[in-house]
């Protein structure tokens, strides 16, 4: 009897591998980095020439955006706000990396369109972040940009915040039809950045210059410890919660 249940779970089994192997040779599984992970790393064309990531970008804070498609509205006005950006993420030791489906030329074409456009306070200026082709789909399936059952072949709208050392920080991703609030972007890699500095934590809608936090104490005897100190830079409203001033 037991010879029975061993052989007809082995059968099962095998029928179950089997199973997932042909469903592999239709669908392979494709997932998003979580964070905490390393970023995959990657070598493709761009509208700057042949990008090496995150090699090219040794000791910076990265930035990954990726588009459904060229010449889009909601994604065209997302490039020009990130273009006269630049120099705030450049002083903030960052790079930024655009990426699509779409083909080397069309990426040439939509960044020139852009570059030459005649809008109200919009200037002209040059896109210098590269925009990345990847019409093999190799990069968007490492970051887990294309939609497990969709038959769509047009990235997800998603960001990345990579830190020098290479792992996912901060992960976002929108719906096709609501753009991107950049400055919330901005306002999230300066936090990480602070949080790293100073071994704190960021308080709900903090903004540069705000109290940010210390990790809560583990009992009340730590807290009374902390109140003890009379550290003019900590307050606390509570036992568990603590500002900290910086500067």
């Amino acid at each position: 009897m037991k010879r029975i249940i061993v052989l007809t779970t082995m059968m099962i089994l095998c029928a179950w591998g089997l199973k997932a192997q042909n469903n592999g040779q239709t669908q392979e599984m494709i997932r998003m980095p979580l964070l905490g992970e390393e970023a995959p790393s990657f070598t493709a064309q761009s509208t700057t020439g042949q990008v090496n990531f995150p090699g090219d970008y040794f000791g910076k804070w990265k930035i990954l955006f990726s588009h459904p498609a060229d010449f889009t509205a909601v994604c065209s006005s997302e490039i020009l706000s990130l273009a006269t950006m630049q120099e705030d993420f450049d002083k903030l030791n960052t790079q930024i990396v655009v990426v699509s489906t779409d083909g080397l030329n069309s990426h040439i074409s939509w960044v020139k369109s852009l570059e030459t456009m005649n809008a109200d306070n919009i200037p002209n200026f040059k896109i210098k972040f590269p925009l990345v082709s990847d019409q093999g789909f190799e990069l968007s399936k490492k970051y887990g940009m294309i939609q497990q059952n969709s038959t769509s072949t047009k990235d997800i709208r998603s960001v990345f915040i990579i830190s020098p050392e290479n792992k996912i920080c901060a992960v976002f991703s929108y719906p096709s039809n609501v753009g991107r609030n950049l400055e919330e972007i901005k306002r999230t890699l300066i936090a990480l950045q602070t949080s790293d500095k100073h071994s704190c934590l960021m308080p709900v809608n903090w903004h540069p210059g705000e109290k940010v936090m210390i990790p809560s104490p583990k009992n009340m005897e730590e807290a009374e410890k902390l109140s003890q100190s009379k550290n003019k830079n900590l307050t606390s409203p509570i036992w568990y919660m603590w500002y900290k001033s910086i500067d």
